[in-house]
């Protein structure tokens, strides 16, 4: 015969109210009262009844993600899938399932009903690019739990987290001010791209606005686009000594066109780049990169989205997940200028 709560409560000398608020991880129970809950639980191998819980507390224990996820999307944003394995990861330390959706933000405007008011889930985290003007107007209006990842790039009042991009650049910067290079340029992606253009504001920062115009460039957000600018910076009358690419596949074509050209890096040419994947370390040299922890920001999502559940008047605005050198072969100390 199975072990029943009733079973559990008679072991642990508490009611069945207590052990249910335990398998609920609730606030109201102390410490000691949940360890010995937990440890009757372990040693008579009793396995709650995950439907009938969510039927009596009305709470499914299930988290929504949204996403565009289109094909290839594994490549275009690598990203993704580490934020995806945070979330999971937390979630599933507190009992909670995953559901993972595509959709886009029109998607979202004209099926926001069917998607975030269902009584299929307790709450949902959205990734950025679905979340539009529009979108987040019926974000505010609704009563369901959420966080978005990802600052939204326009003015609004919705619940988000995001890494720290400018303070990625600024690093980037002064590693390279550090070693002893004088002449920086960066090539970054277009106008639109967010994420681009807080990086560039951080390498501005970090050169007090002294960035050469002719040192500065941007193009498609790719590794042809990165070729592209690299040969127009190696066709400068005085090219620069290192150069700061704004994604992995912008460093690609970056060191393709300096190699192409003979030029030795990090010898003649530095070349710094941002995460750790999925070039850095299989390119010659390795790549010096400022990495971003997405698998941790994925984590702290999750964390977010379970306080809100529990408080839904919190509100959260902020940046987490500091940016981190991983220093190879890429930059070196520049040699010394007679």
């Amino acid at each position: 015969m199975s072990v029943t709560i009733r079973d559990v409560a008679a072991a642990a000398g508490v009611s069945k109210a207590t052990v249910s608020k335990v398998l609920n991880n609730s606030y109201t129970i102390s410490k000691e009262t949940t360890d010995r809950v937990n440890e009757v639980i372990r040693e008579m191998g009793y396995l709650p009844n995950r439907r009938a819980q969510s039927f009596a507390s009305r709470s499914t224990k299930t988290i929504l993600f949204l996403a565009r996820m289109q094909h290839g999307v594994g490549f275009d944003n690598p990203h993704l899938f580490e934020i995806l394995a945070g979330i999971e990861s937390a979630l599933s330390q507190k009992g909670y399932g995953l559901i993972v959706k595509k959709a886009s933000a029109e998607e979202l405007c004209g099926h926001f009903d069917e998607l975030l008011r269902s009584e299929y889930v307790d709450g949902a985290i959205l990734h950025a690019s679905v979340v539009s003007r529009e979108a987040a107007g019926l974000l505010a209006e609704s009563e369901v739990p959420y966080i978005v990842v990802g600052m939204p790039d326009f003015s609004n009042h919705l619940c988000w987290i995001d890494t720290d991009n400018s303070v990625a650049g600024e690093t980037a910067a002064r590693h390279l001010l550090q070693c002893g290079y004088e002449r920086i340029a960066f090539i970054g992606g277009p106008e639109e791209d967010r994420i681009s253009a807080h990086r560039k504001n951080g390498v501005m920062a970090a050169l007090n606005g002294r960035l050469p115009e002719e040192y500065l460039r941007v193009g498609r957000a790719d590794s042809a686009g990165g070729r592209q600018e690299a040969e127009v910076l190696l066709g400068l009358p005085e090219p620069p000594d290192a150069v700061i690419c704004a994604n992995q596949y912008i460093a690609f074509g970056c060191v393709g066109a300096l190699k192409a050209s003979g030029v030795r890096i990090p010898e003649e040419t530095a070349v710094i780049t941002f995460d750790d994947f999925p070039f850095s370390r299989v390119m010659e040299p390795e790549l010096t990169v400022v990495n971003l922890d997405m698998y941790d920001m994925g984590e702290q999502a999750a964390k977010l989205v379970l306080r809100r559940i529990k408080k839904p008047q919190l509100v959260v605005q902020s940046q987490t997940t500091l940016p981190v050198l991983i220093r190879r072969g890429s930059t070196a100390q520049a040699p010394r200028r007679t």
